[in-house]
This record gives C-alpha cells, sequence and structure tokens, in this order.
C-alpha cells in the first residue's frame, strides 16, 4: 500500500492529506491554522477519529514537524518511510511548467521567481516545501501547479493587447488559476457526457476566490482569472476584470500609493467593497434578503459576471454540454446557483429543477430539468486526489 501526502499551504496555513494509493483511499487529513500567530490550531482526522489541539507554530517548520510526528502517533504510519512521496500545491507556475514536475534546485528557483505573480502564494508554498524536506529529507516532492491546466490556451486567448514587446520580455499573460480543480472536475464531468463526441465543459469554481473555464476534449481553451488571481469574476475581496484606468484614477483621486491601491483591489474589495457588509457571501446574502441595497448590488454583480463569463464562454466552445458548479460557494450556496442559472435561461435554454437546487449542498447532483439545453451539475471538487495521483504516477507507478 504505497502512501502519498499532499500538501496545501497558506501564508498562516498547512493543510494536508494522506492517501492509500492508488484506491485513493484517505487515510488521514489535518491542518494546521494560525501559523506564526500565538493561538494555532491543529485539527487531524484519522480513523475515524478527530482531534483538535492548540500548540504554537512559530513558523511552518514547526507545523510540518507536529503533522510528520503525529502521523506516527497516532499510527496512521509506522515508519517515515512508508511515506513515498509528497505533492505541493504550486500556484503559480508561469510559462515554465505545463505538467506536474519533481522538486529540484531548478525548480525551486522557478517558484521564486514567480512570487511577484502570487504573493500570498508561492512564497508560502517553498517555506512549507523546505519544512517538509527538512522533516522528512529522503522522500521525493512533487509540484502540481494551479496554472498548467491553463497552458493549453491559443496565444489569441492568453495575449493582452499591450506592447507586444512587454509581453515577451516580461512574460505578461493570462495564466489563471485553480487548474488543478478544473482539471478534476472536467475528468469527471465525463460521466454525464457518453457518447458526446467532442465534449464542452464550462467549469464554475466559485468561492472566496472564483474562476470560471472553457474546455473543450479535455483541453483548457479559456479561463477568466488573468496574469494573477485578481482577474476575472468579482470575488470576496477582489475586484475581478475592470477598466484598468480605474486604478490610475483610485492613486489619484486618494492620494494612496500605487501598492495600497493594488492591495485594496486585492484585499478590500469584490463582496467585501461594494457591501460594506463582509467578504463571506452568506452574510451579504443575508444582509440583501434584509434589505441591504448595497448587499444586494455585490450579489447581483457577482451573479452577472459569472454568467457573463458563461455567455462569453458559450460562444467560444461553440456551445455548451455541460455546465458545472464547484468550490465553496458554487456547491453550498442555492441562492446563487438559482440566480445565475436565471440569467442564462433566456439566452442559452438553461433550466434547473428549483426544488432540488435549494437542497443541494455539498454532494454531487443533476440540477438540470430534461428539457434544458445545457446540462447543469454540482460536482464537489478534489483537488488534493489530483496531486496524489501525480504523485503515484511520477513516484511510484511502474517502479
Amino acid at each position: 500500500m504505497p502512501i502519498v501526502m499532499t500538501i496545501n499551504s497558506g501564508s498562516s496555513s498547512l493543510k494536508f492529506k494522506v492517501y492509500d494509493m492508488p484506491e485513493e483511499k484517505v487515510l488521514c487529513s489535518g491542518n494546521c491554522e494560525r501559523i506564526g500567530l500565538p493561538d494555532g490550531i491543529f485539527t487531524i482526522k484519522y480513523n475515524g477519529n478527530s482531534d483538535v489541539t492548540y500548540p504554537v507554530f512559530p513558523n511552518h517548520g514547526v507545523a510540518a514537524k507536529l503533522v510528520v510526528q503525529s502521523l506516527i502517533e497516532k499510527g496512521v504510519i509506522q515508519d517515515f518511510n512508508e511515506i513515498k512521496a509528497i505533492g505541493h500545491r504550486i500556484v503559480q507556475g508561469g510559462k515554465y511548467f505545463s505538467s506536474s514536475a519533481f522538486f529540484n534546485e531548478d525548480t525551486e528557483k522557478k517558484i521564486e521567481s514567480l512570487i511577484p505573480l502570487a504573493l500570498l502564494h508561492n512564497a508560502a508554498h517553498l517555506t512549507c516545501y523546505r519544512a517538509f524536506k527538512e522533516a522528512l529529507p529522503n522522500c521525493p516532492a512533487i509540484a502540481t501547479f494551479d496554472t498548467a491546466f491553463h497552458q493549453t490556451m491559443e496565444p489569441a486567448d492568453y495575449t493582452f493587447p499591450i506592447p507586444y514587446e512587454l509581453s515577451k520580455k516580461y512574460d505578461i499573460r493570462r495564466y489563471g488559476a485553480h487548474g488543478t480543480s478544473h482539471q478534476y472536475l472536467s475528468l469527471e464531468g465525463l460521466k454525464y457526457l457518453k457518447g458526446v463526441k467532442h465534449p464542452r465543459i464550462i467549469s464554475c469554481h466559485i468561492g472566496s476566490g472564483s474562476s470560471i473555464t472553457a474546455i473543450k476534449d479535455g483541453k483548457c481553451v479559456a479561463t477568466s482569472m488573468g496574469l494573477t488571481p485578481l482577474g476575472g469574476v468579482m470575488m470576496g475581496t477582489r475586484t475581478g476584470d475592470m477598466d484598468p484606468s480605474v486604478f490610475n484614477h483610485v492613486v489619484s483621486v486618494t492620494g494612496k500609493s500605487a501598492e495600497e491601491v493594488y492591495q485594496m483591489f486585492n484585499k478590500k474589495s469584490g463582496f467585501l467593497g461594494v457591501s460594506g457588509v463582509s467578504n463571506d457571501t452568506r452574510d451579504v446574502l443575508a444582509a440583501a434578503e434584509n434589505g441591504n441595497e448595497r448587499a444586494l448590488l455585490a450579489v447581483q454583480i457577482f451573479c452577472r459576471r459569472i454568467a457573463d463569463f458563461i455567455g462569453q464562454y458559450f460562444v467560444r466552445l461553440g456551445g455548451c454540454d455541460l455546465l458545472i458548479f464547484s468550490a465553496g460557494i458554487g456547491e453550498n450556496e442555492p441562492r446563487i446557483r438559482r440566480r445565475v442559472c436565471h440569467l442564462l435561461e433566456e439566452a442559452l435554454g438553461v433550466k434547473i429543477d428549483e426544488k432540488i437546487n435549494s437542497t443541494a449542498r455539498g454532494k454531487e447532483v443533476v440540477l438540470s430539468l430534461p428539457e434544458s439545453k445545457i446540462k447543469v451539475v454540482i460536482i464537489p471538487t478534489d483537488e488534493e486526489v489530483m496531486i496524489a495521483r501525480d504523485c503515484y504516477a511520477m513516484c511510484i507507478k511502474g517502479k
């Protein structure tokens, strides 16, 4: 029973799962939260148990050591050598990676060079990789990139209309994000498209960060996020796409620095900025239902932007066979799905079962009615299992 571990790290968190491969059985999962703060939280689930403790994590290294030590203490493994590979989720792979890669000096340098394109993510990923390398020095490590799936886009889909020399010199282009999720969803979605020769799928990964992707024959054709995860649809705290001159105008009228405005567009905009209530969709929806006009406006903008991208990608694909909702909001918020689908009804013939939609949360289900011109489904995403599959394929299978 080859065992692999997947790691999904943030600036102050470290999520992990341990798999028995190739059965894809989850042996253990957990999360180190509030790394670098005085009140850490460590959650670990194993053998039907769930334990929560409150250690202090000064850094990712301490968190990584606690994770691997806990696997022994909880009886998940008997020896560290049982872990045959560790797979790390990396948000930004730039132009360098169209598939997962072994961690080595070159991979590390390339990920480091891309930190400016993923300030909140790539630095934390590297810190976490180095922490696990120290904790498990003999275990091979794999990097799985959120951007890799989108490398099949054509130049006309990823090139920005700025002076071409700038694009080439500084690698300024659309890279997208959530690629591992979109790839998983496209593979899972095929079971609904038996007999369809050239499947056309529009995948909606809608959470605190959101992206829409057009997929044909299993390959990404177009995606909503841009150079960084700031682009595309409106999100919890991010603007999404808008007139670029807004940036310069805000700098001019407020006297804030370019960096301050950039941070504003990343962390204080979106649902939070428009509603003035919260970055959490549930809070904003509740406020909207209680008559808060700004909250209602935020919900309307969000749903219309999603519908706009779906319509755009319907044209780009020459039609759509399957529309997938996934991630935190897509899987769990019937009110958002209903609004989006109603916006698509007249133009694209989308019709959903209101009763099924109203109770569907966190489970795979068909939402569309038989007469709908596009099949609509919820598929819970699973980025970790895609990383585990890459670990197994690259480090274990065939050896």
